[in-house]
């Protein structure tokens, strides 16, 4: 497997890279996200995962979809009632989450996938982890799948970084990246329209995009259901194919 033993994962958090020169990313922590995002974190030196940023409702932050009976379906975190105003760090599980009866319609789901053996114990890991706050189940899984993936990228909780937390929006990515002494920002493709080269450019940081390819593998022979969960990608694809996909399966723009 990617990864030698699964209770043995590097976890560099709060440990910043020795080069003064470097690529940086930032992203709000996702359940089991799909490729592109651990396309990113591969990408650069160090990424940032937000902690103190709003928690958004019928975004992917506590959902994700899998592959069930050859069509998506939703596999979601059940979170307590809060208002909508808290932050990610700010949100829990909801007593009522069940992590066997999750783990069992993903046995279900994968059973017969050629490295459903290899893959199950991660996901079992994961999913009984007895953490309760959103923030703190969501980064400890990411970090477990990267380690997994050997990804070694140094992963820094956003709230540990000495910034102006009142920032918004592009002058908050400016200023940790400034703090980070980065030379270049990489950012998902979706934020394209959220930010200016020359503003990044007149702080001496390259502003770049990250498109991810498009590859269609086997999943059950019916028609390939595209960017599902990283669960997904890793039941189906051997560690050589993975491996490329991160390295070489996208563009930077």
């Amino acid at each position: 497997m990617l990864a030698t033993s699964l209770s043995n994962f590097n976890n560099n958090t709060e440990h910043l890279p020795e080069p003064v020169q470097k690529k940086a990313a930032i992203m709000q922590p996702y359940f089991f996200p799909y490729i592109a995002y651990f396309q990113l974190i591969s990408a650069v030196d160090v990424f940032v995962i937000y902690d103190n940023i709003k928690y958004t409702k019928k975004g992917w932050i506590n959902r994700n979809r899998i592959l069930q009976e050859g069509r998506d379906q939703l596999i979601s975190l059940p979170l307590k009632n809060a208002s909508d105003s808290l932050d990610v760090v700010e949100r829990a599980l909801a007593d009522s989450f069940d992590a066997k009866k999750m783990l069992n319609q993903i046995r279900a789901a994968y059973l017969h996938a050629p490295y459903f053996a290899q893959v199950y114990p991660l996901l079992e890991s994961i999913l009984n982890n007895p953490e309760r706050n959103l923030f703190e189940f969501l980064h400890q899984s990411v970090v477990k799948i990267c380690a997994y993936l050997n990804i070694s990228t140094n992963i820094i909780i956003s709230s540990s970084l000495a910034i102006d937390h009142e920032l918004k929006g592009q002058d908050k990515v400016l200023a940790i990246c400034q703090v980070l002494g980065a030379s270049d920002y990489v950012n998902a493709i979706g934020g394209q329209d959220l930010y200016s080269r020359e503003d990044f450019s007149s702080c001496n940081i390259a502003l770049h995009f990250i498109q991810s390819e498009l590859r269609i593998y086997k999943q059950f022979g019916a028609e390939f259901v595209p960017w599902l969960s990283i669960i997904d990608l890793m039941m189906f694809n051997s560690d050589d194919d993975i491996s490329d996909y991160l390295k070489n399966g996208y563009t930077l723009l």
